[in-house]
């Protein structure tokens, strides 16, 4: 926390957030999320069209489905989005009571906005920085460049 003007101000999602991160379309599959979810870092997919987030799923959405369905009527919205103001220790603190690692940060029109990333030891956040470094790192250990990303500043 800071001082503003003699009070303290509260720290929010916004300064904790990514504002870089892979989405998907909403005619993804779910072989195609499966896929993506693979990945151990990936622990939920961002459906957008035009910034605007459309559902996210994880793979506990996917157990049941076929691998030629449509993703998008499998995800959902509810419990899995923050606003960009909430503050951060008491989403912090939800987060880890609910066991969630991922939250999807979306203004009051629903446009996507970031990503609340909780690391594994969930004692604080994943950063643009950490997370560039991972990929860059990655790239060197294998050779070959990774998987870009879409950024929605």
């Amino acid at each position: 926390m800071s001082r503003v003007g003699g009070e303290q101000a509260v720290e929010t999602v916004r300064a904790a957030m990514l504002t870089v991160a892979a989405t998907h379309r909403p005619d993804t599959t779910v072989a195609q999320a499966r896929r993506a979810l693979s990945n151990p870092k990936v622990h939920m997919l961002l459906l957008t069209d035009a910034g605007r987030l459309l559902g996210t799923v994880v793979e506990a959405d996917l157990v049941a489905a076929s691998p030629d369905e449509p993703v998008l009527p499998l995800a959902r919205l509810a419990g899995r989005t923050v606003a960009a103001d909430a503050p951060l220790a008491d989403v912090h603190a939800a987060m880890v009571s609910q066991g969630l690692r991922r939250l999807a940060v979306v203004d009051a029109r629903g446009r996507l906005l970031g990503l609340l990333c909780l690391k594994r030891h969930l004692g604080g956040f994943c950063s643009d920085d950490g997370v560039a470094e991972r990929r860059r790192a990655r790239e060197r250990e294998l050779g070959t460049p990774q998987e870009a990303v879409a950024g929605w500043r």
